[in-house]
């Protein structure tokens, strides 16, 4: 059945404000289009491509409070082995039910795509074994992308390398690496190596936590940069977090940020977690955390935003609300100029999907699945002025929800 979406206010496309939809891709973007058998009053809404959630950890989800959730120092460090002692108790029917509720409360927000990092310092590989069997079961509702990540090192983890090598054979989509967390630079950087090496061997992406600390001498976002635009794959790498880049000097900075626009490798940034985690050991001034944000937006370099955690080890809060990481990313990074505003929801709709190599299924042009998400304002500027809800979500042309918007049962008299 053909179906025409109207009275709607397109995201990058002021002159448009008609969906056309036949067998769940768009025929035509337009005004004034030809009339068809079924027709959606969208009422003046905007629209925009859904979400694109770029950087989460399904398999750490609601784990939070499984320790008894005493949060010492607040680090990743911290995190990292409060984890070490979780995970261990976890069952397949656990991790399935909190990977499914997380996804579920993204999806009821308006994310239609997500890159999940599952760790796979585990001998089971319990988390890979789930979100593999997830992740074909909802396709039709969601797209995840799994890498295949060592939380505990691939080389501080005894056979990290290895089962890292096991997840991307089970059909992993990434290769991960932390090599910030290895015992040593020299350790790192074999890291790094190894994640490149990996994914040229099995085809595979790249995205890499990545500096994910304050220590400004941490710089295994400048190899792994090197390695890459080496093997011309930068398009297909991610540097996670990047935080030192943010504390790194200018000097320094502006050369490497002619680099990786050269390479095309792309950034993915975690604003309420990396804002939480870093400036631990700051007294003042207290470091925010991010990359370079605003930078890389004027140096051409493609970066996106991520929700990173939901109530786990490192982090006791999030749901999956990306309007909230954008509108925290906004503020910390100063991407808030009237101008900036305009083409702020790049930062969780197309600079995501370019990261995860999905702009052929991706955006709201002819010839593209109909996927789509419509939000309770009518231009971008307010939507982010005012955190929009989302009201509805269309995946291949039909509905994954449709709410009303919010009635008063006694109305504000003023």
């Amino acid at each position: 059945m053909k179906k025409k979406f109207f009275n709607a206010k397109l995201y990058r496309n002021p002159s448009a404000s008609e969906i056309v939809v036949e067998d769940g891709k768009i025929t035509e973007v337009g005004t004034n289009l030809a009339k068809c058998e079924k027709e959606i009053d969208l009422n003046g809404k905007l629209v925009l491509p859904p979400y694109v959630d770029s950087h989460l950890h399904l398999d750490y989800v609601y784990t939070g409070r499984n320790d008894g959730g005493k949060i010492k120092t607040g680090t990743l460090f911290e995190g990292i082995t409060r984890w070490h002692d979780i995970k261990k108790t976890q069952t397949k029917e656990d991790a399935r039910e909190r990977a499914l509720a997380a996804i579920r409360e993204e999806v009821s927000q308006g994310v239609q795509f997500i890159r999940t990092h599952i760790d796979v310092t585990d001998p089971r590989l319990l988390g890979m074994k789930v979100m593999l069997e997830l992740r074909e079961e909802l396709k039709d509702t969601v797209t995840i992308q799994i890498v295949s990540f060592p939380q505990e090192g691939m080389f501080a983890y005894k056979g990290g390398y290895e089962l890292v090598e096991e997840a991307l054979k089970m059909g992993a989509d990434c290769v991960g690496g932390i090599p910030h967390f290895e015992w040593a630079r020299e350790i790192g950087e074999r890291s790094v190596h190894s994640s490149v090496e990996l994914a040229m061997k099995y085809g595979k992406m790249i995205d890499v936590h990545c500096d994910e600390t304050d220590d400004v001498m941490a710089r295994f976002v400048e190899l792994l940069n090197a390695l890459t635009m080496t093997e011309g794959v930068g398009l297909r790498t991610a540097a996670s977090h990047t935080c030192s880049f943010g504390s790194a000097d200018d000097a320094y900075a502006y050369r490497m940020m002619g680099l990786f626009k050269a390479n095309g490798m792309n950034f993915i940034a975690c604003p309420t977690e990396n804002a939480y985690l870093q400036g631990r050991q700051d007294t003042y001034p207290k470091r925010r955390g991010l990359t370079r944000v605003r930078e890389f937006l004027r140096e051409g370099i493609n970066v996106c935003f991520g929700q990173d955690s939901i109530n786990d080890p490192w982090y006791p809060l999030g749901n999956g609300n990306l309007m909230n990481i954008l509108d925290n990313g906004i503020h910390l990074t100063q991407v808030a100029s009237y101008e900036e505003l305009e083409t702020a929801f790049d930062l969780i709709t197309y600079n995501g999907a370019k990261t995860m190599m999905l702009e052929d299924q991706y955006g709201l042009e002819k010839g593209k699945p109909a996927n789509f998400i419509v939000l309770n304002e009518s231009s971008a500027f307010e939507a982010i002025r005012k955190r929009a809800e989302v009201l509805a979500s269309v995946r291949k042309g039909e509905f994954l929800f449709r709410r009303k918007e919010t009635e008063y049962e006694i109305p504000l008299n003023l």
